[in-house]
C-alpha cells in the first residue's frame, strides 16, 4: 500500500482489491430497560464530564476538548475500518495509542464477533449506537462483553427485544450511558466530535441518527448513520464547522438509500472517498441515484458488499492509505 496525499481524486467505480488513497417487548409492571436508560443518562453524564474524558459543547463551536491532550508520535496513524457485516453498519476506530471505538454493530452478532476477533479487538473504550434499528445494534450485544467504558446513543430508547438485550448487556458490564449532546470525546490523540440530532426532528430513529466527526490532525472522517435529508438540512442550517468539508473519508448515508445523501449535503461535506456499508438486501441499496451523486461529487466509491472490510489509515498531515479485503 502507498500513501495518498489529501486531495480530491477523480471519480471511479469501486473495484475489488487494494486501493490507495419492531417487535415490542412484553408489558411489565416495573420500569423497562428503556426507562432505566433514561435514568442512567441523567445520573452519570455529569461524572464523566467531571473526570475529563468528555466535554459538552454548544452547536458547532470549535471549543477545545477537555482533559489532557495526548500527542501522537511522528508517523502515527488512526485506523478506521468499515467492517464487512452484511446489510448494516459497523465501524471500528483505533487511535495510535490503541484506544478503540465501535460505531454500530450490524444485524449479525456472529459476523460482528468474527470481525472483532479478526482485528484483535479485546477491549472497547467507546461504543456508539447511531440509532436503535436492528441492522445497527444487533452486533453490539455480544460486543458489550468487551466492556466499553462509555455508551452513547440518541436518547430514544428502542422498542425491540434486541434493544432490551443490548441495554441489559451494557448494564452488566457497568458501561456508562449518555445521550449525544455535541460532546467531544478524546480517544487518545484522536478527537471524536459527537453530532447530536438537530432540534425539531420527528419521532423517528433514522431522523435522529447520531453523527460522528473524526479528527486526527488534518485527517478527517464523517459518519452519520441513517440520517435522511430533513436531518442533514437541519445540520446545515446550524452552520456547524465540524460538518464542513473536505473530509478524506465519508460513510454513505443509509447504505446508499434514495432518501439519504443530497447534492447540497455532499457539496457541504466534500468527500474524497465514500464508503457504502451494504450487503445483500431487498431495498435496492445502494440506489442508482445515490451512486450517481457520488460520481458527480468526484469521490472514490467503496462498497463492503463487493470489497469486504474497507480500511483507512490516516496520518496527522492529512495523508492516508486505503485497503480492502478483496
Amino acid at each position: 500500500m502507498s500513501s495518498t496525499k489529501a486531495s480530491t481524486p477523480k471519480a471511479s467505480s469501486a473495484k475489488a482489491g487494494t486501493r490507495t488513497g419492531r417487535r415490542a417487548g412484553k408489558g411489565r409492571s416495573g420500569p423497562s430497560s428503556s426507562d432505566l436508560l433514561g435514568v442512567l443518562v441523567l445520573v452519570v453524564t455529569g461524572s464523566l464530564a467531571a473526570c475529563g474524558w468528555i466535554r459538552n459543547q454548544d452547536g458547532g463551536s470549535d471549543a477545545p476538548t477537555s482533559g489532557p491532550v495526548t500527542t501522537a508520535p511522528a508517523g502515527a496513524q488512526v485506523t478506521i475500518r468499515f467492517l464487512d457485516v452484511g446489510q448494516g453498519d459497523a465501524i471500528l476506530i483505533r487511535s495510535p495509542e490503541g484506544k478503540t471505538a465501535l460505531i454500530d454493530g450490524g444485524r449479525s452478532a456472529e459476523r460482528l464477533s468474527d470481525q472483532l476477533e479478526k482485528y484483535g479487538v479485546t477491549r472497547l473504550d467507546l461504543m456508539i449506537a447511531t440509532h436503535a434499528d436492528a441492522d445497527h445494534i444487533a452486533g453490539l450485544v455480544p460486543a458489550a462483553a468487551l466492556k466499553p467504558r462509555l455508551f452513547i446513543n440518541n436518547g430514544m430508547g428502542g422498542t425491540t427485544q434486541t434493544w432490551e438485550r443490548l441495554v441489559k448487556a451494557l448494564q452488566g458490564v457497568d458501561a456508562t450511558f449518555t445521550k449525544a449532546s455535541n460532546q467531544t470525546v478524546n480517544l487518545g490523540s484522536v478527537k471524536l466530535r459527537v453530532i447530536a440530532p438537530p432540534p425539531g426532528m420527528p419521532d423517528d430513529q433514522n431522523l435522529n441518527s447520531v453523527g460522528l466527526a473524526v479528527q486526527f490532525g488534518e485527517f478527517r472522517a464523517l459518519l452519520t448513520g441513517d440520517s435522511e435529508s430533513p436531518e442533514t438540512e437541519g445540520w446545515m442550517a446550524q452552520e456547524r464547522a465540524d460538518l464542513r468539508g473536505p473530509f478524506q473519508v465519508y460513510k454513505s448515508i443509509h447504505h446508499g438509500a434514495a432518501n439519504g445523501d443530497t447534492v447540497g449535503w455532499l457539496a457541504s461535506v466534500r468527500p474524497q472517498n465514500v464508503v457504502i456499508s451494504v450487503g445483500q438486501n431487498s431495498y435496492g441499496h445502494p440506489t442508482d441515484s445515490a451512486l450517481r451523486l457520488y460520481r458527480q461529487s468526484g469521490a472514490r466509491v467503496y462498497r463492503t458488499d463487493r470489497q469486504g472490510t474497507v480500511t483507512f489509515q490516516g496520518r496527522a498531515d492529512g495523508t492516508y492509505t486505503a485497503d480492502t479485503d478483496r
